[in-house]
C-alpha cells in the first residue's frame, strides 16, 4: 500500500499543474511530438520538458525519441490506481451520506409525530372560551 500511495502522491502532483493537466488532455486525442504539445505555451523548450518529466516519472505519459524527435503518447494504465482510490473515496461518502438522509428523516418523521399529537391552536382557543 505505501508504494501504491507513492505512485497515487506522483500521479496527483503531476495532475495539480494546469500545464500538465492539458498536456494530459491532448495526449487524450492520441501521440503528438514535445514541440506540438509544447507549441500552445509560452514558455522555453527546458521549462517545458520538465513538465514532460514529470508526467513520465508518474507514469501518465511515456515518450521515445526517433531521430531529433521526442514523441509522447498517453499511458493511461497509470491511472488505475487513482480511479481505485476516487471508486473507494465515493462509495465511503455515499455510505455516509446515506445514513445522515436516513437520520436526517428519522428526525423528520419524529417531528411530525410530535407535532400531530399536540393539540393545534384552534382547539386550544376553543378550549379556553
Amino acid at each position: 500500500m505505501a508504494n501504491q500511495l507513492s505512485g497515487l502522491d506522483q500521479i496527483f502532483s503531476a495532475l495539480a499543474d494546469p500545464t500538465r493537466r492539458a498536456i494530459v488532455m491532448r495526449l487524450c486525442a492520441g501521440e503528438a511530438s514535445v514541440g506540438e504539445l509544447a507549441d500552445p505555451f509560452e514558455m522555453a523548450l527546458p521549462s517545458f520538458m520538465k513538465h514532460i518529466h514529470v508526467l513520465e516519472t508518474s507514469g501518465l505519459v511515456q515518450s521515445e525519441k526517433s531521430g531529433r524527435v521526442r514523441t509522447c503518447r498517453l499511458s493511461p494504465d497509470a491511472l488505475v490506481g487513482a480511479e481505485d482510490w476516487f471508486q473507494q473515496q465515493r462509495a465511503t461518502w455515499e455510505a455516509r451520506l446515506d445514513r445522515f438522509e436516513a437520520y436526517v428523516m428519522k428526525l423528520k418523521k419524529e417531528k411530525e409525530g410530535a407535532a400531530a399529537k399536540r393539540p393545534s391552536r384552534a382547539s386550544k382557543r376553543k378550549g379556553a372560551k
